[in-house]
């Protein structure tokens, strides 16, 4: 109710003076505890147990200053970053933009932070699950290069680290999911992981063929891969109804619901269920979660529906996903993963990816 009579003030704003205030804002709350683990909602994700299976996806706290106060908002698990090895501005603005009228947002902001190394700083004190989103600097000579060196410097400081090459903001990154670049990234970025370090996940593109998801699906089994999440923002433009529609960037929020959904049935099904999938993009409902759970999800992410729905979105969620599972007879949430993608032979789609 009170983000309701809020929420005109704060739409305002521009876009990313309105998403600064907030940060600076959380950043002063005291460290809030995470959500507790039910029996329905908690689930072991590689190697990790998880509260329950909603996250707040990466780009909103870029700079890792908000953390430890998001757990007590209901979110089971948190994703800084993208963090890249030096500090960086990021593209020109105006690069943020709400699409209101279709419950969306348009960015271009281009991996701005303020570097790994202030990052890590706050995230010795992390509390609850905090993963840590990977990029490279717009101008590094070697981008992969910067990915290794990520890997290197966050892993003592996260519960798990994503390879981010599915922004569309830095000129030619996408080209990392390329089959061969994506096999020299992750081996050089796996062997940069200290002994004992957190698993690695990979952050795809929804803007993929099936030929590149099937790509994509055996180098990540065949580099160990922890998990996948599907996905990031797109460069297509379904019909939109606001100005801003027409933007350079990427876009996120209810239009990339289907699309989102569709690629997550896709990895699904070139995975064989042999890698968790974490669903990204498009969700702003228990239900929406529970759809993405059923076809082959085990976490969830959310952000731009933060926007319109404020923060009381991700406990609304969780409560709303544990009344759909025990409606429908599931125990826990695990048992509801990929319900409606079949149980596929892992060890069959193991051995022909090898």
């Amino acid at each position: 109710m009170l983000f309701r009579l809020a929420r005109p003030f704060i739409h305002a704003l521009d876009a990313e003076r309105a998403h600064a205030l907030t940060i600076a804002a959380l950043a002063r709350l005291p460290a809030l505890p995470a959500p507790r683990a039910t029996k329905r909602l908690a689930i072991r994700v590689a190697g990790i147990d998880f509260p329950n299976p909603v996250g707040l996806a990466a780009g909103f706290d870029k700079d890792a200053r908000a953390f430890h106060a998001l757990g007590g908002f209901g979110f089971g698990f948190v994703e800084v970053g993208t963090l890249t090895p030096l500090a960086q501005a990021g593209n020109a603005r105006p690069r943020l933009f709400r699409l209101a009228e279709d419950r969306a947002v348009v960015n271009r902001l281009g991996f701005n932070n303020g570097g790994q190394a202030a990052a890590l700083t706050r995230l010795e004190r992390r509390r609850g699950i905090v993963g840590a989103n990977i990029g490279a600097n717009k101008d590094a000579a070697d981008r992969i290069a910067d990915y290794a060196v990520g890997v290197a410097a966050t892993a003592p400081h996260a519960d798990y680290l994503t390879i981010n090459v599915s922004s569309p903001n830095t000129p030619g990154l996408r080209a990392l999911q390329d089959a061969a670049a994506l096999d020299e990234l992750l081996a050089r970025a796996i062997a940069a992981r200290p002994a004992n370090g957190p698993p690695i996940f990979l952050k795809v593109a929804p803007d993929l063929e099936l030929a590149d998801i099937d790509a994509i699906a055996r180098v990540a089994i065949e580099r160990g891969v922890d998990a996948l999440i599907v996905a990031n923002t797109t460069v297509s433009r379904p019909p939109l109804a606001s100005r801003f529609g027409g933007e350079a960037g990427g876009l996120s929020g209810a239009p990339l619901r289907p699309l989102a959904l569709a690629r997550l049935r896709d990895f699904r099904a070139a995975t064989g269920g042999a890698l968790p999938l974490v669903a990204a993009g498009g969700i702003g409902s228990a239900a929406d979660a529970y759809a993405r759970i059923r076809s082959g999800a085990s976490l969830v992410q959310l952000y731009s529906a933060l926007v319109y729905e404020g923060p009381g979105l991700a406990r609304r969620i969780a409560r709303g996903l544990d009344r759909l599972l025990a409606r429908d007879g599931f125990a826990t949430v695990a048992d509801a993963v990929g319900a409606d993608a079949g149980r596929p032979n892992v060890g069959d789609k193991l051995e022909s990816a090898r």
